[in-house]
């Protein structure tokens, strides 16, 4: 038996069927060994240039996928089970994570680096994002005061944030008027039937991410009964792109956090 080097027990052809993979892939360094990506990758940007584009959230291109040989597809969320099962049907090996806290992200980023044999470059990685959390959250302790903050993932049905970005709110500064529900790892768990209950609740701040489709903050604000709403009075209605807060990867760790807080900030400054 020839001795081979560790790295050859690891994957070496990895299908990513959404962005979070592969941005932790290339963070890594490892990103020789991704053969396919989601079509809705954006982080890296050279991502979508270098790899072949075979699925979006919902669907997958089966067929492509099985011709690029791989040995390990990434998916995430149960979402993606359909998908996992035809490849699995198929003699594919999958893992689907299905994280949903910011701890669950960090733990995601250990793991996929395991997968791959980078446990060292994943420990040091996380190094880094911890602080990030970390400083982010000691300047938020230095605020005078903390917003009331509103986050919609949908308009139709609305649907308020899941729990990364719940959490996420809070490092930055602020507090979710619907974190009692953000633990609905569903969608429809975390449906609004009511919106007067916005309206009752009177966020400073109303944040928008809706995920495939532009934020359009002159309708919410045109909302019936909404034009009481502190956030709607005083203009403090913003938009983060989806990308950057509705992915359970890096990015939520890094620039989504970054752009909650700046939000918090100005409205701080605001109504000082």
């Amino acid at each position: 038996m020839r001795l081979n080097g560790l790295q050859d027990f690891f994957p070496k052809r990895i299908v990513c069927l959404t962005e979070e993979p592969t941005e932790v892939l290339y963070a890594l360094g490892q990103e020789d060994r991704i053969v396919g990506v989601s079509g809705f990758t954006v982080r890296p940007a050279r991502a979508r240039k270098e790899k072949p584009k075979i699925s979006a959230f919902l669907s997958a291109k089966i067929d492509e996928i099985l011709d690029l040989s791989p040995d390990l597809v990434v998916g995430f969320s149960d979402i993606q089970a359909s998908i996992a099962h035809s490849l699995i049907a198929s003699g594919v090996e999958v893992w689907i994570s299905n994280h949903r806290t910011v701890d669950g992200i960090i733990s995601y980023i250990l793991r996929l680096g395991g997968l791959v044999g980078a446990h060292r470059q994943a420990e040091a990685y996380v190094t880094v994002l911890r602080k990030k959390i970390f400083d982010v959250q000691s300047a938020s302790l230095l605020l005078p005061r903390r917003p009331r903050v509103y986050f919609e993932e949908w308009d139709s049905p609305q649907i308020s944030a899941i729990r990364w970005v719940s959490e996420l709110v809070s490092i930055a500064g602020g507090d979710d008027i619907f974190e009692n529900v953000a633990n609905g790892s569903l969608a429809k768990n975390r449906i609004i039937e009511d919106p007067r209950a916005v309206i009752n609740l009177s966020p400073d701040i109303i944040i928008g991410s809706w995920c495939g489709k532009k934020f359009k903050a002159r309708d919410v604000a045109l909302r019936p009964g909404w034009d009481t709403v502190p956030a709607v009075k005083d203009n403090h209605i913003y938009e983060i792109k989806s990308p950057i807060i509705l992915q359970p990867g890096p990015a939520a760790l890094t620039d989504g956090l970054d752009a909650i807080h700046s939000i918090v900030v100005d409205w701080v400054r605001a109504t000082a």
